[in-house]
């Protein structure tokens, strides 16, 4: 397992985002509870840019407690290995038998999640990963989902579409971006 530490020095390499990094390594060495879902002022989560073999289309869920289209992903619930719940809660969410996950961050997101009941609002410090689907594309839905879809992942880039968050559309872009110097 590689630590956060290492996995944010090394997306910072390769991405820059310098002022984000250290925003989110600042966070990881501010109290050791920052996994746990008990921290109140905000912990981590872990998420998956879950792509088709093509490449070409995202898994989203419409999230059940928001409503809102987003990319599968969860609490980090005491585990320090973020890399391992991504592809622990893709795995949940979509009920695909075979996905690989790739061990460098793809994207981070800092977002608020609205208070909820006795849930006060809180920051989802949010470490991506991409995740593949290498079997079958064939979903199936979980208790934490409305919805599930495969989506083309250009639809999402090129969006103004008021479903697709800004960090979709972000990851989307990204996503382009890279498949398009990986063909060349």
């Amino acid at each position: 397992m590689r630590t956060l530490l290492h996995l944010l020095t090394t997306f910072e390499s390769q991405r820059g985002e310098s002022p984000l990094v250290q925003r989110f390594r600042d966070f990881a060495e501010s109290d050791p509870n920052v996994f746990l879902r008990s921290h109140s002022p905000g912990h981590f989560t872990a998420s998956s840019w879950l792509v088709d073999r093509s490449g070409k289309h995202a898994l989203l869920t419409q999230h059940r407690k928001l409503g809102r289209w987003l990319q599968l992903g969860g609490h980090a619930d005491g585990d320090a290995d973020l890399c391992a719940v991504a592809l622990k809660e893709a795995l949940e969410e979509s009920g695909l038998p075979a996905l690989r996950i790739e061990p460098d961050v793809f994207d981070l997101d800092v977002h608020t999640i609205p208070a909820r009941g006795a849930e006060p609002e809180h920051l989802h410090w949010d470490v991506r990963f991409v995740v593949r689907c290498t079997g079958s594309e064939q979903f199936s839905l979980s208790d934490e989902s409305l919805a599930l879809a495969w989506v083309d992942i250009a639809e999402i880039a090129a969006s103004a579409d008021p479903r697709f968050d800004a960090s979709l559309v972000r990851m989307a872009r990204r996503w382009r971006s890279f498949s398009e110097a990986d063909s060349r």
